[in-house]
This record gives structure tokens, C-alpha cells and sequence, in this order.
């Protein structure tokens, strides 16, 4: 994908097509825009994430690092496409985790034992995952809110 305030996504990471260099500082609205994560959400993960620390001027204007939007698009990851908990991502980024197929990761649990009857089974990994996500998304617009 390319295109102002767009990502173009290499082996290196992201990198932004708007002219900038690559390590650039950027508005957290260029960051909010390229990766399609509201400014508040931003804000909010700076509370949640004390590794997220990006450069602030005079006015509290933020200026995003290479290294705070890798971080960012981590914790995206983790959070909205992998399940995570705000809770559970900070654990696996501070253990080192929040990499593709870390040991961090959540694993599916597999089911050895026949069901009783009339037993509902257990919903699918991805199912979870899923109800996890949106939960995620509940808690943190109740936060703002």
C-alpha cells in the first residue's frame, strides 16, 4: 500500500510514504492515520505501555521515534489481531515477547477428553481470541469515555 499517510510495509518494518526519511520524527496524527489507530488510543497505550515513551515539545506535542511506531504496531498486533489483554501484551512485551511466534504467545489448548453429553464444546481458539479482542475494545472505550 502506498499513498500519503499510508504504510509501505518492507522487511525493515514500516515505513511512511509522505516524502519524510524513514526515521523521521512523526505527529501523532501521522502515526494515528498510517497505522488506523485513533489519536486517544495512542494516548491511552502511552499510560498502559511505560515503554512507549515518544518525544514530547513544548506543548506536550508528541513526536514519534521509528522505534515508537515498531512498538506501536506491536501492540496493535498483539492486541487487536492476536487476542491479547492490555495486561497480557504489556507481559509479553516487558518478558521480551510481542515477536512473531514468541513463546509469549497464546497457545490453543487441546481437548483430550470426549465431552459429556450435552455439553457444549469449548469455543474455537480463534473464537476466543476474538471475544478476547473485543473485549480489549469495550474496556478501553470505557476508559476514555
Amino acid at each position: 500500500m502506498s499513498g500519503e499517510g499510508l504504510l509501505d510495509r518492507t522487511a525493515q518494518g514500516a515505513s511512511f510514504a509522505d516524502g519524510k526519511e524513514p526515521g523521521a520524527l512523526r505527529t501523532i496524527g501521522e502515526v494515528a492515520k498510517a497505522l488506523g489507530i485513533r489519536q486517544h488510543v495512542l494516548r491511552y497505550w502511552e499510560e498502559q505501555f511505560p515503554m512507549l515513551r515518544p518525544l514530547k515539545r513544548s506543548g506536550g506535542r508528541r513526536y514519534y521515534r521509528a522505534e515508537d511506531v515498531q512498538l506501536v504496531e506491536t501492540i496493535d498486533r498483539l492486541v487487536h489481531r492476536e487476542g491479547y489483554t492490555l495486561k497480557g501484551a504489556k507481559k509479553a512485551l516487558s518478558n521480551g515477547g510481542g515477536t512473531h511466534g514468541s513463546d509469549a504467545a497464546p497457545q490453543p489448548v487441546a481437548i483430550s477428553a470426549p465431552l459429556p453429553s450435552g455439553a457444549a464444546p469449548a469455543p474455537s481458539f480463534a473464537y476466543r481470541a476474538r471475544l478476547i479482542a473485543l473485549r480489549t475494545t469495550l474496556v478501553t472505550a470505557l476508559h476514555e469515555a
